[in-house]
């Protein structure tokens, strides 16, 4: 169901201005490069994101969304992405509205500005992206970056690195112990990049040809995943679990009609007791693991959970006061309304957790969006997997590793807020894009 019409976006200003400039591309010669030089854009995107500056990112996310509304003014065709574009379209208008009425908005449009670019980027991939060819160099790309981020936090595992804040509980046995983070700067921000990563190259691992091909996807799955275990980000490591689960979940339905009887009846219960059986082990004797995870359960005697409960109390008295639209996007916005209901001495950048920051920015109308087109990103992506495993098409496999990948983000979204940094978020709206690069392209109504 589109909750955005197609005929209301024809009928609107909008509407009327996509495909306006359609003449001017029959005779260019620039036309029959642009979804190269689209993919140009989001590889330099994807390939320099967590080595530059927030604001360099900035910029190219600018250029990103200036050829999308040039590809947009000559594109007479509609692109079908089973409504999922159109819910972002919604989200993005909700945004907008809370923008509008937000007690801080001049802080909040630098973060209607910030969102407006992620969406642009979504935009201009979901078109790139059908392109098969291009898929597999962009997602080549991604891999092959985040191979080299993993290897210098593997790296930093070994020779130690310099903690730049406190992450551990100073009164825990890990007080001292190193968490790595790379190029990125934190390593729950680490944690959060390397997911879409991990999610990749399991697809990879079956997408690439040839035993050199394999054994490089395996080896990125690898380094991404042990370096994302040494982030020691307790998030990150219960979303790695939701990704491998998803992943395998996807895999067995994939090979069902090949599997023998037996392994249809018992491949279900004998390889998620294999795992556990597995971190049972590593549970008890790796002594930092153990401990790791028990503070999860720690409650209020962790530290790291006492802030979060701390600000998940102040972020929920927001939320009571600006119900319905929020305080307006962006950490801007949040950073001015956040200091009146804050705990002593429990400052915070963010609500640490997506849903609850969604919630306070864009209230409980912007929440709903968000779910909505959550649930249609994947009924979307199963349909067309069942789609293409009627063909047995290899491309499915990036389809199991995008939405995998949404999965592990979900998890660690839980109690972590680092989408808002563009080194996870454009990962987010890249994989979201390659569930809506699947859909089938239809001539648009005059």
């Amino acid at each position: 169901m589109n909750f955005v019409s197609d005929d209301w976006i024809r009928a609107s200003l909008t509407g009327r201005l996509i495909g306006s400039l359609a003449s001017w591309k029959e005779s260019s010669w620039v036309w029959r490069w642009s979804k190269p030089l689209g993919a140009l854009l989001l590889a330099l995107v994807l390939g320099l994101a967590p080595f530059v500056s927030n604001g360099i990112v900035g910029l190219l996310l600018v250029g990103v969304g200036f050829f999308w509304l040039v590809l947009t003014l000559c594109e007479r065709e509609k692109i079908d992405s089973g409504g999922i574009a159109q819910l972002v379209f919604l989200y993005w208008a909700i945004a907008t509205v809370a923008t509008a009425f937000s007690p801080v908005k001049t802080a909040a449009l630098d973060g209607w500005i910030k969102l407006t670019l992620y969406l642009m980027m979504f935009a201009l991939s979901a078109q790139v992206l059908r392109s098969p060819r291009l898929c597999s160099w962009l997602i080549t790309i991604f891999l092959h970056t985040s191979l080299i981020v993993s290897i210098y936090g593997v790296r930093q595992r070994i020779f130690g690195a310099d903690a730049l804040a406190t992450w551990n509980d100073p009164d825990s046995p890990l007080a001292q112990s190193t968490r790595v983070y790379s190029y990125l700067g934190n390593p729950n921000l680490l944690a959060g990049y390397l997911l879409g990563a991990i999610a990749l190259s399991l697809g990879a691992i079956f997408v690439w040809r040839g035993w050199w091909g394999k054994a490089l996807a395996v080896t990125i799955f690898v380094l991404n995943s042990a370096c994302l275990y040494f982030t020691s980000s307790r998030g990150g490591w219960l979303a790695l679990a939701g990704l491998l689960v998803t992943f395998f979940c996807f895999l067995y339905y994939w090979y069902f009609q090949f599997l023998p009887q037996w392994g249809r009846l018992w491949i279900i219960p004998i390889v998620p007791s294999a795992i556990a059986l597995t971190g049972t082990i590593a549970f008890f004797r790796v002594e930092s693991l153990r401990l790791r995870l028990l503070s999860i359960f720690a409650g209020r005697e962790d530290s790291s959970n006492n802030f979060r409960l701390n600000v998940w109390g102040a972020v929920i008295e927001m939320i009571r006061d600006y119900p319905i639209l929020g305080i307006g996007p962006g950490n801007q916005a949040f950073n001015e309304i956040y200091p009146l209901y804050m705990r002593p001495n429990f400052t915070s950048l963010g609500a640490y957790s997506i849903y609850l920051e969604m919630t306070v920015e864009m209230g409980l109308i912007g929440l709903a969006s968000f779910l909505v087109l959550i649930a249609t990103i994947f009924y979307r992506g199963l349909t067309n997997l069942q789609r293409l495993n009627l063909t047995r098409c290899v491309r499915g496999f990036w389809l199991m590793g995008a939405m995998a990948g949404l999965v592990g983000m979900l998890v660690q979204g839980l109690v972590d807020v680092i989408w808002y940094r563009p080194q996870v978020n454009t990962i987010w709206w890249f994989l979201v894009a390659i569930v809506a690069s699947f859909g089938v392209i239809t001539p648009s109504r005059d």
